[in-house]
């Protein structure tokens, strides 16, 4: 890498500086700190040495097309943080040099072979992968990702604000050692768990970084070599994941229309992992009746339940509501875990856990190990956020706006895939797409993410993926609602398309056309 100056005297063409400079956008963060962190960089890596000149606030304005004022605050802020100096009537210069050139440090490496000391492989796990710039696509139909435009900017941004006064602060920064931030315990208990007729007391509440880690988690507490596990099949890869490196004493549930079946695969189970509010990825609701025979068996035959309700709070069509498992539960074996990932966004990486106080104390020392515990000024934020109305308001703008994209997906997409089951359990943010014999969802799913439209093969949720292969998986959290109806027009052609290739039609499904059956018997 060679540097743009060494002194006084060495000229730095405009073309240096708009090379620079090159990665400015303005539909990203503010202009003056992108301007701080480039000049940062290029001095960190040697690209600007010591004393090489920069452009003046007005010269490098016009370069860039921006105001004088931002350049100025940026080039301010860089001297106040000793980056950059300013000479009287010479201009701005680079104070001092960084931790100079980055280069690749090469290394002989003294294992011949890693895999051999490897005690599990996860990389070798068939896992969910969708594209990292999913953003960048005009059809985005994928569960579990948000829309940008539903963020709560500015309530969000006042949030954070209440979470930054030096008070707050003092009361976050510490560490925690294995405890969690009190303000979210409390709106959980007073707010957020109350909505699905879970009323937890003290010691019965741990936050984790999201539903991911509560999952990894109660594995690694509950499930040992020898212990028999059952997971629902099709159900969520991850959690198949997991228990599979714990244990092989695995069962896959039978499902039904309704959600997972009470029968002799799950009597003889001691840990099961379920989703009943919207099955994963059938969005089966599971009824009230069979939630309660569920309980009743599970205590029967000494069966813990691990409840993962996923998108609890999004439940959009409220007349359906049907309380959760947990609620229903009179001896607390129903482990509860939810997470605020769908409701607002991924990135958060705030879940919680709900359990008797003996499992939280257990889960606390495992945390502590892991990585002490999730970052307290997320989880104030969070807090204020709650405490403040948001979360409320923001449920009722985001259910809103779910119901109207559901509705419209339900009253086009069954005409224009006549050959396919569509299925979508109440309150569900995503359609569970079933096509006729021959039919390959893989190979659908790579032809239209040619075309610009994501969706999700569902052989990944199977443990047998040729039991997936007719399926899809289509989500509709992630993408404006003026693109749906030209996204499902485009998906819809495709997907006949691959069905009259396959030679396969309506006549094999026994359906009618408009109809919405569950795709389970």
């Amino acid at each position: 890498m060679k540097p743009l100056g060494t002194n006084n005297s060495q000229a730095v063409t405009d073309v240096t500086w708009r090379r620079l400079f090159g990665a400015l956008t303005k539909d990203g963060q503010a202009l003056n700190l992108q301007i701080r962190r480039m000049i940062v960089h290029a001095i960190e890596t040697g690209m600007l040495s010591k004393n090489t000149r920069l452009p003046s606030t007005r010269q490098l304005a016009s370069l860039l097309g921006i105001a004088r004022n931002t350049v100025t605050t940026a080039y301010q802020s860089l001297i106040d943080e000793g980056f950059l100096v300013s000479r009287e009537r010479s201009g701005i210069f680079v104070a001092a040099g960084g931790n100079g050139r980055i280069k690749a440090r090469h290394q002989a490496d003294a294992v011949d072979d890693w895999s051999s000391r490897f005690a599990i492989k996860p990389s070798g796990l068939r896992q969910i992968c969708k594209p990292r710039n999913w953003l960048d696509y005009a059809y985005p139909f994928l569960f579990g990702q948000y829309d940008p435009a539903l963020f709560p900017t500015n309530n969000w941004r006042e949030a954070v604000r209440a979470a930054s006064s030096v008070k707050e602060i003092q009361g976050w920064a510490g560490d925690m050692i294995d405890d969690d931030d009190p303000d979210l315990v409390e709106q959980l208990q007073v707010q957020v768990l109350p909505r699905r007729g879970i009323f937890a007391g003290k010691g019965e509440i741990i936050v984790t970084i999201g539903s991911q880690q509560a999952l990894s988690m109660l594995v690694q507490l509950l499930v040992g070599p020898t212990t028999a596990v059952g997971i629902e099949d099709p159900g969520y890869p991850d959690v198949r994941n997991m228990v599979s490196l714990a244990t092989r004493n695995i069962v896959g549930l039978t499902l039904d229309r309704h959600g997972v079946l009470p029968d002799d695969d799950f009597v003889s189970r001691d840990v099961t992992f379920l989703t009943v509010s919207h099955q994963c990825p059938t969005t089966a609701v599971m009824p009230l009746d069979r939630r309660q025979q569920l309980l009743q068996i599970a205590s029967r035959e000494n069966v813990v339940i691990v409840e993962d309700d996923y998108e609890a709070d999004l439940s959009i069509e409220s007349d359906g509501d049907i309380p959760s498992l947990k609620s229903l539960d009179a001896e607390g074996r129903v482990i509860y875990v939810g997470s605020f990932s769908k409701v607002l966004a991924p990135g958060l990486r705030v879940g919680y856990i709900v359990a008797p106080p003996p499992v939280i104390s257990e889960l606390r020392v495992l945390r502590r190990l892991m990585l002490r515990h999730p970052p307290t000024n997320n989880q104030r934020a969070l807090a204020n956020f709650i405490a403040l109305g948001h979360y409320r308001q923001h449920l009722g703008r985001t259910g809103a706006v779910m119901l109207e994209r559901a509705n419209l997906i339900a009253d086009r997409l069954p005409d224009l895939v006549p050959s396919c089951r569509i299925i979508r359990g109440q309150g569900a943010t995503s359609f569970w797409i079933e096509g006729p014999p021959g039919f390959d969802g893989r190979q659908l799913m790579d032809l239209a993410r040619q075309s610009g439209v994501l969706v999700e093969a569902g052989d990944i949720f199977f443990a047998d993926p040729l039991a997936g292969r007719r399926y899809l998986r289509l989500g509709f959290g992630s993408i404006a609602t003026h693109r749906i109806e030209a996204g499902l027009f485009r998906l819809a052609k495709l997907i006949e398309k691959s069905v009259e290739r396959s030679g396969t039609g309506l006549r094999d499904h026994g359906r009618q056309p408009g109809c919405h059956p569950a795709i389970l018997v």
